[in-house]
């Protein structure tokens, strides 16, 4: 028998518009199947009920998807007040009701409380990691956890609109690890009116915003006219925010051997390294020294 075929070695970011209903996972599974990528990975994951922006990592791009994780977050969403749900969010079942609703300017003065390094415990149904079990895991068994509160950075909250009493429309600009659908039930908690996320966009991921996205019927159309490859871009575009390090030819082929080298004294910290307009490697400066951190294979 042949060798089974494992995909293309291809590396850079698609940037998807995902759709409603989709999961993280679904969307990186039909972007990787699209290219035939041999490797991917997405940098953020984004709920069914959320839409928007969520970059996917092929290839090489796959090694700086924390990066792009650590940058920040903008999130343009609609709070449903008069109802808190198990899951903070239209997809959960009701257990609290309440027939307050806030004024516009009630929610305005109430906005700087959330801004800030703040305090969040995150909402039952998530991610995070229970004595070795995803939290949403046993909160679909039945058990809800209880999670202990995190310190998140709130950058920006401001209020849109109230297109009627029950609903009001936010965009917020966070870090990482804060979740909109904790913000959405303590603002509700705070102005005792109860709440919970009913729509949910993500606008951008560090430098990846919407005029970058792309939706999976392009996706699928450009697939058609066989050009593909034409809608990925670089592995470094992730990288805009850390200083680029020329180096030498020979300097480039000891980084990617993870060997270090060294510079003129003076930059410190965090740099990619390149030679001839390409990256080599992520790599850490100190006291003259340049060590590898991750290496590209490109």
């Amino acid at each position: 028998m042949g060798r089974r075929r494992r995909g293309r070695p291809i590396h850079g970011w698609f940037i998807l518009d995902k759709p409603l209903g989709m999961t993280s996972t679904q969307a990186v599974g039909k972007v990787r199947h699209a290219f035939d990528a041999a490797k991917a990975g997405h940098a953020g994951t984004l709920d069914p009920l959320a839409t928007g922006i969520l970059p996917i990592a092929l290839g090489e791009a796959t090694k700086v998807v924390s990066a792009v994780q650590d940058g920040a977050k903008a999130y343009r969403f609609t709070i449903r007040w008069g109802e808190e749900r198990d899951t903070d969010d239209a997809e959960g079942q009701m257990i609290r009701q309440s027939g307050n609703r806030p004024r516009a300017a009630d929610i305005t003065a109430a906005l700087p409380q959330f801004v800030g390094e703040i305090e969040q415990v995150p909402p039952a149904f998530s991610a995070i990691k229970v004595d070795g079990a995803r939290a949403y895991d046993l909160a679909r068994g039945g058990e809800m956890p209880k999670l202990a509160a995190r310190l998140i950075r709130i950058d920006e909250l401001r209020l849109i609109d109230c297109p009627d009493p029950d609903h009001a429309i936010l965009e917020m600009i966070c870090g990482k690890g804060a979740y909109v659908r904790g913000l959405a039930r303590d603002l509700g908690r705070h102005l005792d009116c109860l709440g919970h996320v009913g729509e949910l966009r993500r606008t951008r991921v560090g430098d990846f915003d919407e005029q970058v996205a792309i939706s999976l019927d392009k996706l699928e159309d450009m697939g058609h006219k066989g050009a593909l490859d034409d809608l990925l871009l670089p592995v470094e575009a992730a990288l805009a925010d850390i200083p680029a390090l020329a180096v030498t030819g020979p300097e480039a082929k000891r980084l990617r051997f993870g060997q270090a080298i060294r510079v003129p004294h003076g930059v410190e910290g965090t740099v990619y390294a390149t030679t001839d307009g390409r990256p080599v490697a992520l790599a850490k400066i100190h006291a003259g020294e340049v060590r590898p951190v991750r290496v590209f294979n490109l």
